[in-house]
């Protein structure tokens, strides 16, 4: 059996105010292992990026369990999540977050810069060319992002996600911002990344894209629909 690398049990999250309570995610438990490509799809306002904040410990749930490779993340402290988040979680978010005084090189650079590792030198220049290189991007190392298209911005910001060696992938709506030509060719990177062995959880409104990954989960009203579509096996699970 392949590695766990996350691991939600009974995960409810509550959004409190002084008028009302909002109820995001019921009861939502998941399993991904090393490798997996899910997508978690549903119509907005169902849990989707909720539940990526929490897999991605940029916010905490308000019960339930959280296993990342084994170890229970589910009430760090600021400081903690933060350390976690840098060493094991890579991000790819609609709107790339990239730094336009800095040069494509320099972004993808970044986490390696700030990682307790202490990237330096030759390392570091083989590690971001090599990431570069699997999205197709090596010869804009030089350029900045604004002298780039949306699609190639996005692709930057996938090779940033990678080059700490993560444990997983985080993608949310990364189409959101691109037409549907820089779209899926966007989508197509993943699909050779995931191929490849990396591991991918992505959340999408588009049922096109949800369709490219392996395993398709649905989300509605924060609660799971029944089954998940496992397209390696052509069968649904439940």
């Amino acid at each position: 059996m392949n590695n766990v690398k996350i691991q939600m049990k009974n995960i409810f999250k509550v959004f409190e105010t002084e008028e009302m309570e909002t109820h995001a995610l019921r009861d939502i438990s998941l399993t991904i292992y090393e490798g997996d490509y899910i997508s978690i799809s549903g119509p907005s306002g169902c849990g989707k990026s909720t539940l990526l904040s929490l897999m991605g410990l940029l916010d905490e749930a308000t019960s339930g369990e959280y296993f990342l490779e084994g170890v229970d993340v589910s009430h760090l402290t600021l400081d903690e999540a933060a350390g976690v988040r840098n060493e094991k979680i890579g991000f790819v978010f609609q709107s790339f977050n990239l730094i336009d005084e800095l040069s494509v090189f320099d972004n993808v650079a970044l986490p390696l810069r700030y990682s307790d590792k202490k990237w330096k030198g030759e390392e570091l220049k083989v590690r971001v060319s090599e990431c570069l290189n699997m999205v197709g991007m090596t010869h804009r190392a030089s350029h900045k992002p604004n002298q780039l298209s949306g699609g190639q911005q996005q692709r930057i910001a996938i090779a940033r996600a990678l080059v700490a060696e993560p444990a997983i992938l985080l993608v949310d709506e990364p189409t959101g911002n691109l037409d549907s030509k820089s779209g899926d060719k966007v989508m197509d990177v993943l699909s050779e990344l995931n191929e490849n062995g990396t591991t991918i959880c992505m959340v999408t409104h588009d049922p096109r894209y949800a369709d490219l990954a392996r395993t398709q989960m649905k989300l509605l009203d924060g609660v799971f629909l029944q089954g998940a579509v496992l397209k390696d096996k052509a069968k649904e699970i439940t």
